[in-house]
């Protein structure tokens, strides 16, 4: 996995890149590739790579030149190993065992086409001299991310926002209010959006070309999650079929993810289906590797005896992290700071200080079950929607809501707890059961009750913005013929997983540390079948992932296999009043230095931070209140990091390339470890 960035001179007027400007991207990214950094610089474009070798750790050095094409490429094609032998029978020659150079080679030979070829997950970045032409890529669902901001002229990109402002200091690093608002709706902004007024984010499965001359990008979606009609029949028509289908290709997915890699590969163990499956899986394709887990210290959290469990049956070579609320204290504006946007959740801190362990393990490519819940409907959000659009269907009924009961069993302060509550929450709408979002009404219904905490001001630059109807355009224009549960799925892909779990928990934590996420569940094949799979096969009445439960029990323990979903989740307003995180939490929610931000209203964050700290310790907050604070603080860092006090790293020829700073060297020798 790597770093790219780079900067093209699109208008005559703007100055070509500056190997000193690249060097400052280049320098910015090192944590993502402390391996190798490489420039190139050419008239009007230059590119900046950093280098976590995986894949031919002493060829593949990027950039990359084929003598037209100059690549620079984050991410891994997994089945380039068979691309090559295709293209190697058509005639083209390799001179490294990259799967860098296969990406080049098959843009030569098939041009935009080669995409859909691709299994992986990948950014990159590619020049074509004769054609004058930048193309930027992104993957099918977004597990590599690329920044853009266009300025005076110029068009600069990166794997980070940090990275576009340590080049040029006179980009605006304001937040953008729509940003905050939809993250206050979605748990993230919905690409291109970003949490910064100057920069864009690639929306996942796109490409952009840009041509000197023009400051204006053709853009064109290249890969989109599709589902069957409701009319069509599938081509797996039962559940014993599914079964053998579905473990047959994440048996492929895992197999390709462990092997095509030249240094040992892990895998994060959480305790539940998703992780545990996964590792199994691992464990038929190579026998012993190492696996990775988080404990809590407290209790409403933790999986440990589920972990042990697992990695005992496994016989794999066990890593545990205790974390502890001082330990998610601690570690929030380092993790803030990688993140570059604001979070709902402390759950990212976790997986952030988990990638430490990793590389300080001497590991370099982890895998995960993330995409799981959302490609085989996993979460309780699915459920909830089917439940009341049958609920809907006689709106009027007293039984019908009484399933909202089997929902939530693990939250302490469930939202369906309280019956007459419930059903005014979840009841509204009814009407709407047929319009796509209707499961997702009342997540985002209920955002709004922490919008009361934005400013004046912020609400006037709001005025006549609605991030709702925003997504709701985006939408493809064949969603109303799929079914309900797919509808839920679609809009679940492209703002829980794209915006927050691939990045804020995915990508961010990963890289944060050098550690490469893999992702068998989103392999190609496996999103392209769990997408042609009958709703009854993944969600079977309310019996969510069903086909991956059965397929479970053939490899793991029952008491895992059959075990009841626990999201993973971290304390949030536990660990931002621990005195580890007051100190700067009390500095940040100054009435002061709150107007000075000017995103949120001084009083009603004062309000909110007095009830949090006088109520934690008489029983549970609300998932709201834990929201609120969470996402106040984690702006007020974000605006500390990279409006009020950002820094530039120094110039890439007086620095050392190392692997990482001492700050977070000192974080991971805070919390506990053992193996």
């Amino acid at each position: 996995m790597c770093g790219i960035a780079g900067i093209t001179a699109l208008s005559a007027a703007a100055r070509d890149p500056s190997r000193e400007e690249l060097g400052r991207m280049g320098r910015a990214l090192l944590h993502r590739g402390p391996d190798a950094l490489g420039l190139y610089a050419e008239g009007p474009l230059g590119l900046a790579h950093t280098r976590l070798s995986i894949i031919d750790l002493t060829g593949g050095r990027q950039p990359m030149s084929d003598g037209r094409r100059v690549i620079a490429y984050n991410g891994e094609v997994f089945n380039y190993v068979e691309l090559r032998a295709e293209l190697v029978a058509r005639g083209r020659r390799f001179s490294t065992e990259s799967d860098t150079e296969v990406v080049l080679q098959a843009w030569a030979e098939w041009g935009e086409d080669s995409l859909l070829r691709f299994n992986g997950q990948f950014a990159f970045a590619l020049w074509d001299k004769l054609e004058k032409t930048l193309t930027l890529v992104r993957d099918r669902l977004g597990v590599r991310p690329v920044h853009t901001c266009v300025h005076a002229g110029r068009l600069y990109f990166a794997s980070e926002a940090k990275a576009i402002f340590a080049a040029n200091r006179d980009i605006p690093r304001a937040l953008d209010p729509r940003g905050i608002d939809e993250t206050f709706t979605f748990w993230s902004p919905i690409a291109p959006r970003t949490a910064f007024v100057a920069v864009d984010e690639l929306p996942p499965g796109h490409l952009r070309t840009y041509r000197i001359g023009s400051t204006a990008p053709s853009e064109r979606q290249w890969f989109s999650p599709r589902f069957p009609k409701r009319s069509e029949r599938t081509s797996v028509g039962n559940v014993e079929d599914a079964i053998n289908v579905v473990s047959d290709a994440l048996m492929r997915a895992v197999r390709l993810r462990m092997l095509r890699a030249d240094v040992p590969v892990g895998a994060y163990l959480s305790g539940g289906l998703d992780s545990s499956l996964v590792a199994a899986l691992a464990q038929k394709a190579t026998q012993r590797f190492s696996t990775f887990s988080i404990r809590f210290d407290d209790a409403e959290y933790d999986e440990t005896p589920f972990q042990r469990l697992v990695a005992n049956a496994l016989g794999t070579d066990h890593h545990e992290l205790l974390v502890r609320r001082e330990d998610i204290a601690r570690a929030l504006p380092s993790v803030v700071r990688h993140a570059e946007r604001p979070m709902l959740r402390t759950a990212p801190a976790p997986l952030y200080l988990l990638s430490g362990l990793v590389h300080h393990a001497g590991i370099k490519v982890v895998l995960t079950g993330e995409g799981a819940d959302e490609v085989f409907a996993g979460y309780d959000l699915f459920r909830e929607g089917k439940v009341r659009r049958f609920w809907a269907r006689h709106p009027h009924s007293t039984m019908r809501p009484r399933l909202l009961d089997r929902l939530y069993p693990y939250l302490a302060r469930s939202p369906v707890a309280q019956r007459a509550m419930a059903r005014k929450f979840f009841g509204r709408d009814l009407d709407r059961a047929n319009v796509p979002g209707f499961a997702h009404g009342p997540r985002w219904q209920g955002a709004h009750a922490m919008k009361r905490l934005f400013s004046r001001e912020l609400r006037a630059e709001l005025e006549g913005f609605d991030a709702k109807s925003e997504l709701l355009a985006i939408l493809p224009s064949e969603i109303p013929e799929w079914s309900p549960l797919a509808q839920d799925q679609w809009i679940e892909m492209r703002t829980l997983l794209a915006g927050y779990l691939l990045s804020s928990q995915g990508d961010r934590m990963l890289m944060a540390h050098s550690v490469e996420g893999r992702f068998p569940f989103l392999d190609a094949e496996v999103v392209e079948l769990a997408c042609a799979l009958p709703d009854d096969v993944k969600l079977r009445v309310l019996d969510e992932k069903h086909v991956l439960k059965r397929i479970a029990s053939r490899f793991l323990p029952a008491e895992v296999a059959r075990r009841k979903k626990q999201p993973y989740r971290a304390p949030d307003v536990l660990a931002l009043t621990h005195p580890a995180a007051r100190d700067y939490a009390e500095a940040l929610l100054d009435r002061k230095e709150i107007s000075h931000a000017g995103i949120f209203d001084p009083d009603a964050v004062r309000s909110l931070w007095g009830k949090c700290r006088s109520q934690i310790e008489r029983g549970p907050l609300s998932n709201t209140d834990n929201m609120a604070l969470t996402g106040v603080v984690s702006t007020q860092l974000l605006y500390d990091a990279f409006v009020a006090n950002f820094e530039a790293p120094r110039d890439v020829a007086h620095a050392t390339i190392s692997h990482e700073s001492p700050s977070h060297e000192s974080l991971l020798d805070a919390v506990e470890v053992s193996a």
